[in-house]
């Protein structure tokens, strides 16, 4: 058993070499939309609705017609809302969603949304038998698909074995979103060379929020401005990373939408503030790490 500490080294975010972001900016949100495929003859990812007595059913129409309605309706207001404040997200995919729902991957390339690695389908990582494998087959599914490999991996559900970090170097995956303990980007150590870990979100995530905690519908707005305003303060002195996920069978019901869309121009009204995807954060965080002092 190898303990966390051996993938990421403790390390005090106010101990760190300066990092600098261009023209004084102070703070990145990375935006990241996931995007699921749930496979019918599977007990279903998540659940709005419980069957009666509470029981586990397959197959589970209700729960997987509620993330249907995600791919159907729901995606689009997102991408209406992204685009209407200028910003480009990252797209968390299971690589499958290529083949089963081409028009919503298509519309993605054509909007210019960074494509991430997040396995093939919507099932949890310890439950493959060759993670290798469909380690390749989700990359060169989304090659195959958009014309570029993945740079980065999330897990489905952050999961991850102990051989997972190894696996997604050896693919030569650059970046990983599944350690979700800092506010800026660090080094994941692997077999095959280092990773740099982005830092994703488990408390700006829809899913935790109003699947989980069952909060209203304004609260990720709210939860959201709160986390911006700090750490857009603290950012004056040591750079961050803000994340914000969301699934469009959540954040793109119509009786939340709205305040996803108040939430972005809350946002974008602040200098200093860089909208960036995963792929930019990496590529920023090499040159800029090297350059700390």
């Amino acid at each position: 058993m190898r303990n966390p500490h051996d993938f990421v080294p403790f390390s005090a975010i106010v101990d760190r070499p300066r990092l600098r972001l261009p023209d004084n900016a102070r703070l990145v949100v990375w935006p990241v939309v996931n995007i699921e495929q749930w496979e019918i003859v599977r007990p279903m990812a998540r659940q709005v609705i419980p069957a009666p007595s509470g029981v586990s059913v397959v197959p589970d129409f209700p729960n997987w017609s509620w993330h249907e309605y995600g791919m159907r309706v729901g995606i689009w207001r997102l991408f209406d809302a992204l685009a209407k404040y200028g910003i480009t997200p990252t797209l968390s995919i299971n690589a499958n969603v290529c083949n089963v729902y081409p028009r919503v991957a298509q519309a993605a390339v054509d909007a210019g949304w960074e494509f991430l690695g997040h396995s093939f389908v919507q099932m949890p990582i310890h439950q493959i038998d060759d993670q290798r494998a469909v380690i390749n087959q989700s990359l060169d599914t989304i090659e195959q698909f958009t014309g570029k490999r993945p740079l980065g991996w999330m897990g489905p559900g952050l999961t991850q074995t102990y051989e997972t970090v190894d696996y997604l170097a050896q693919a030569g995956v650059k970046y990983v979103a599944d350690w979700v303990l800092d506010d800026q980007p660090c080094e994941v150590k692997t077999a095959h060379g280092p990773l740099i870990a982005i830092p994703y979100t488990v408390e700006l995530n829809d899913i935790p929020m109003m699947i989980v905690q069952h909060h209203e519908s304004d609260h990720f707005m709210k939860r959201s401005m709160e986390s911006f305003d700090r750490l857009y303060q603290e950012g004056a002195d040591i750079v961050r990373i803000m994340a914000i996920a969301m699934h469009p069978y959540i954040t793109g019901q119509p009786f939340r939408i709205s305040y996803f869309e108040r939430l972005l121009e809350y946002m974008k009204g602040h200098d200093g503030v860089l909208f960036w995807t995963g792929e930019q954060i990496y590529h920023w965080y090499l040159k800029a790490r090297a350059e700390a002092h």
